[in-house]
């Protein structure tokens, strides 16, 4: 009787809890407003769709509801989008708020580091992290992207002239190639040698990754970890990538000993830190003290394998939307090859791009710029709250998992007028005053801004002038079928069909 009243009571207690939730919830509801929910599976029905229809059906419900709205899931779960730039600006600014649940599952692969990590972890690393991307360090990277786009370049050539075929890929490698010896100091030959297992590994990562986020078993780590034939292999996965990332790391570690290499202490300034030549990420982590000691492997292997993961898929991103609109606005185009010759002269083509050089690009970046508007690399920010928050008027309890739609905030026809129409002009320095700090975001903002903005800038605007250097770049004709998907990353869902003629 004893334990039968205990059972009865606990279950008691959690219909009671379930019940005071609920009602706190329906209140936050009818607060943001949203599509009706069916009962127990929320909104989920909604979803019931391909891969890329689920990215379709949450732009057109979020423009049916408001810039603020509030999606029910199974039972009490739910989720609030914002795009209304005072709450995304509460939301970004928000001093404990943590990354959400989404981002937890690239954490055997990526542990703690600067992208999942938060509280005075995340202010060291970000600290230590940040001098990688002085200048003077980005001036050396920028001969890397040189090289690797050159690559890319060259292996273009057999499809001038021919039929469509899909560009992303080709960008994808060149971005992997520049990521890996900007990070690593080691060629993976991604662009020649496709089926490296390193690149396989990455790729694969990625594709587990999305598959995860529409799995039922997405509210059950444990169970997911237990009996999901995905989790073997992603554990399979994650241990190569690891002991590829923990074998260059070993290398390097020997190379620099015997040189007598100088650690740099972060708690100060040194200069001098950007004067060495040839410097990766991976020498910088080698080479840092934190309070008098040096990062462990395990900390340096957490924050390489972070960029890594960070610095590929968003800049190829980024370079593909570029693409696909420079092809379907050939006078926009046009004004980047001329922006090109006239800066580079008539012998653009064999001109070094430099990081100095690269500055006087000005409409380039504008048509960049626009196309980050129209399809940022990073459609949605996930933040979980960990203390209650006001939010329009109303308390969001802690524990509340928010979306900042960036997709639909530069969607805003009140901030860009026709937003679906793409225009580089309007990013000239006069339309760019009359904006707010939250109406275009591309890289995030608030503390847990994009570190490496510039250096993704700097990728994009290499590989764009050295392909409409080279080539004119025209439409496929399955161009006109084009569609997107997302994870954390917006991807064209079967690549970006182009043609390319030959520039003389």
């Amino acid at each position: 009787m004893f334990f039968q009243a205990i059972i009865v009571g606990t279950i008691l207690f959690l219909i009671v809890r379930f019940i005071r939730e609920r009602q706190q919830i329906v209140k936050i509801a009818k607060h943001f407003g949203g599509p009706k929910p069916l009962p127990v599976i929320g909104n989920l029905l909604e979803f019931n769709t391909d891969i890329p229809g689920i990215f379709e059906t949450g732009i057109r419900l979020l423009k049916i509801h408001g810039p603020d709205t509030f999606f029910w899931g199974l039972f009490n779960l739910y989720l609030l989008v914002v795009s209304s730039p005072k709450n995304v600006e509460k939301v970004l600014l928000a001093k404990n708020a943590q990354k959400s649940l989404l981002y937890t599952f690239l954490e055997p692969w990526l542990r703690t580091g600067l992208l999942l990590s938060s509280g005075e972890k995340w202010f060291q690393r970000r600290r230590i992290l940040t001098p990688a991307f002085h200048f003077k360090i980005l001036e050396q990277f920028v001969a890397v992207f040189n090289k690797e786009t050159d690559v890319m370049v060259a292996n273009l050539r057999k499809h001038v002239d021919q039929q469509e075929f899909d560009i992303y890929s080709y960008v994808t490698l060149m971005a992997l190639d520049s990521i890996c010896e900007t990070s690593m100091g080691i060629s993976v030959n991604a662009q020649n040698d496709p089926d490296n297992d390193y690149v396989k590994n990455v790729k694969s990562m990625s594709v587990l990754f999305l598959q995860r986020i529409f799995d039922p078993l997405v509210a059950t780590p444990i169970l997911y970890e237990l009996i999901h034939p995905r989790a073997y292999k992603q554990r399979r996965i994650v241990q190569e990538l690891h002991n590829f990332t923990d074998s260059v790391i070993a290398e390097r570690r020997k190379q620099l000993q015997p040189n007598g290499e100088k650690r740099h202490n972060f708690n100060q300034s040194d200069e001098n830190l950007y004067s060495k030549q040839k410097m990766t990420f991976l020498d910088l982590l080698l080479s840092v003290n934190v309070d008098d000691e040096p990062l462990d492997d395990l900390e340096i292997r957490e924050e390489v394998d972070t960029f890594m993961f960070e610095g590929h898929d968003t800049t190829t991103s980024g370079i593909s939307f570029t693409i696909y609109e420079l092809a379907r606005n050939q006078h926009v185009q046009d004004r980047i090859y001329e922006e090109i010759v006239s800066i580079l002269g008539k012998n653009y083509r064999e001109a070094e791009l430099t990081y100095q050089v690269l500055q006087d690009f000005k409409y380039l970046e504008m048509a960049i710029k626009e196309a980050l508007r129209l399809y940022p690399s990073v459609p949605f920010i996930g933040r979980h709250l960990t203390e209650d928050t006001e939010l329009d008027g109303i308390t969001l309890p802690a524990g509340v998992e928010i979306l900042v739609a960036i997709y639909m905030i530069h969607r805003n026809p009140e901030v860009f007028p026709d937003p679906e129409r793409y225009d580089p002009e309007r990013f000239s320095e006069d339309a760019e005053s009359k904006r707010g700090p939250y109406d275009y975001i591309p890289f995030s903002a608030g503390a847990r801004n994009c570190i490496g903005q510039r250096f993704a800038m700097l990728e994009m605007k290499v590989a764009i002038i050295k392909l409409i250097s080279n080539y004119r770049i025209l439409p496929g004709e399955s161009l006109q079928q084009f569609r997107v998907r997302t994870d954390l990353v917006i991807r064209p869902h079967t690549g970006v069909a182009v043609k390319l003629m030959e520039r003389v």
